[in-house]
């Protein structure tokens, strides 16, 4: 059940999105080990301009092919999130070319009343999920 918000720069074709998302979702299958279609994924794409994204003093080199990932999820453990975090970034150097620098991620913890996939129920707690 998570949902992953990616913020990227634009200018990558349809395909390369695709391919990114997919990398996404594996790291998501891995680490939170939810159900295959247990996924909700939406693309922002910005202007150079409209993302400053620096490192914090930490010395990371960003470049073009910034993605930051936010990950809205019921809590998880710091093993998951930090497992997540290294799936993230092996799939996506592995699948994208996208290097270190160049993935932010933060996770926001939110409770199952949080949540209504449809028709305006809450289905975990109504029992339906």
């Amino acid at each position: 059940m998570p949902l992953l918000t990616f913020d990227v720069i634009e200018g990558r074709s349809p395909a390369e999105l695709q391919t990114l998302l997919d990398a996404a979702h594996r790291a998501v299958l891995s680490a939170f080990a939810v159900p295959e279609r247990d996924r909700y994924q939406i693309v922002h794409e910005n202007k150079a301009h409209q993302m400053v994204i620096e490192d914090t003093g930490l010395g990371l080199t960003r470049s073009r092919n910034l993605v930051v990932v936010r990950v809205f999820t019921s809590p998880r453990s710091e093993q998951q999130k930090q497992r997540f975090y290294a799936e993230l970034q092996r799939e996506l150097k592995e699948s994208c070319g996208i290097e270190g620098g160049d993935l932010m991620v933060s996770i926001v913890t939110n409770a199952k009343g949080d949540w209504s996939f449809g028709n305006g129920v809450a289905q975990y707690l109504t029992g339906e999920l």
